[in-house]
């Protein structure tokens, strides 16, 4: 028992569902052959004996015919044409054989009953198991049809009265079309379960390519200020060692700071514990657009009680409108301002870096493509928390980035909120 144990468990809830849909439409036929045996008993020795090996026959290609419709249902073999018409010939010829001996066996009742009884069970069976191999309405209707037309022309043909044989074969009508019905919601529902284990295989491939997309939109926005600053430092180095001027060292020294920074920030990024924090990208936004040549003032701080969710998100928001300053455009000065507005915390970086096309220093225009993937990722870190971002030239050659973020009735006090969990709360959305 331990053997057929463990190999059930190792099977998917797809194919135990497949395995037991299977058995059972295997069980209807050795519930066929069970039950004519015990049926054949009154018939007397040779003609219950060539009766259960017609069954037995008939038996042998249901089961045959179970698996091979099966199989074609889940895709892993062309469709069993031959053997549905080959099991359609058997179960006909074991019905006529069944009336067969009913007419020159015995004149007893009790082999009129054990004919007719092996004549319905035969014909109801093989026509659900016809059906598992047939798909289409007006098909599956046509099996039973076509039985019970055939029943009805058998009975009438051996002198049965009209309403009789009309009877009979309304019986068999009704148990081949029930059966057949339970053979075409069996075969809907097996596909159900198929689709649903592999909607869920691929629920779980896209959480991995949503998680891979987070990692990498992760590492763009940490290292894209940082390589910006370390290539704008590094050619102000060459420069000025060009010259023979002392000032390369103390270039080449931030550098290298940078180049620390950005590993430390990469190995929090792996970890996964990450989160901007608003006052050092403001302090760190000043600065790095001082060393480009960028007169940069920033107004405002981070009010008290903000929390850690909306802070991170300005966060990002300073250090990617930093970043494209820094990149787009020939911004001369920028403006940071901060504020609270009515329930609300707004940010705006402004710039005179509009180039001719009308995109901004803190714009779209770059490598990331006209639409600009950094704000539309902006954009949806934002909305996670209600908040919205505009972007756009706001006249006499000047570009705005604001950025609104809805304050909560209580602010939760500063550090409530993890930041773990506040970090991968943004960062499912990160560009």
């Amino acid at each position: 028992m331990r053997g057929p144990g463990r190999w059930w468990r190792r099977q998917s809830k797809p194919e135990k569902v497949e395995t037991y849909t299977r058995w059972s439409f295997h069980s209807f036929a050795v519930v066929e052959f069970v039950t004519i045996g015990i049926m054949a008993v009154p018939l007397g020795a040779w003609p219950g004996a060539v009766l259960l090996l017609t069954v037995a026959v008939h038996v042998g290609v249901c089961f045959v015919t179970v698996s091979r419709a099966l199989d074609w249902t889940r895709g892993r073999r062309p469709q069993p044409v031959r053997l549905l018409w080959t099991l359609a010939a058997v179960t006909s010829a074991v019905g006529l054989c069944a009336i067969g001996i009913a007419d020159g066996g015995p004149d007893r009742e009790s082999v009129d009953v054990a004919a007719g009884g092996t004549f319905g069970a035969v014909i109801v069976i093989g026509t659900g198991i016809i059906a598992l191999g047939v798909r289409g309405r007006r098909r599956v209707l046509a099996i039973p049809g076509a039985f019970a037309t055939g029943s009805f022309v058998v009975a009438f043909t051996r002198g049965t009265p009209v309403g009789e044989s009309l009877f009979a074969s309304m019986m068999v009508l009704f148990g081949g079309g029930l059966l057949a019905f339970t053979a075409v919601v069996s075969v809907w529902l097996l596909n159900i379960v198929y689709e649903l284990d592999e909607a869920r295989e691929t629920r779980a491939r896209l959480a991995v390519a949503e998680e891979r997309l987070r990692f990498g939109r992760d590492l763009h926005d940490v290292m894209g200020r940082n390589l910006a600053v370390i290539a704008l430092k590094s050619e102000l180095a060459v420069q000025l060692a060009q010259r023979d001027r002392p000032e390369a060292v103390a270039q080449m020294v931030e550098v290298q700071r940078l180049a620390q920074e950005s590993q430390r920030e990469v190995r929090e990024v792996v970890r996964g514990y990450r989160e901007a924090d608003l006052g050092s990208e403001l302090a760190g936004a000043q600065g790095v657009l001082a060393a480009a040549g960028i007169d940069c003032t920033v107004s405002g701080r981070a009010p008290v009680g903000l929390p850690a969710g909306v802070q991170s998100a300005l966060g990002w928001v300073v250090r990617e409108a930093a970043t494209n300053v820094l990149r787009h455009g020939d911004a001369r000065w920028c403006e940071v301002r901060l504020r609270v507005l009515e329930g609300r915390v707004v940010l705006s970086v402004e710039n005179d870096g509009v180039a001719e096309t009308g995109q901004g220093a803190s714009g779209s225009t770059g490598s990331s493509g006209p639409t600009g993937s950094g704000l539309a990722g902006l954009r949806e870190r934002l909305a996670e928390i209600d908040g919205t971002l505009e972007a756009g030239p706001a006249g006499r050659g000047l570009f705005r980035l604001t950025a609104e973020i809805p304050l909560p009735s209580q602010p939760a006090p500063s550090g409530a909120v993890p930041a773990a969990r506040a970090a991968h709360a943004v960062s499912e959305v990160t560009p």
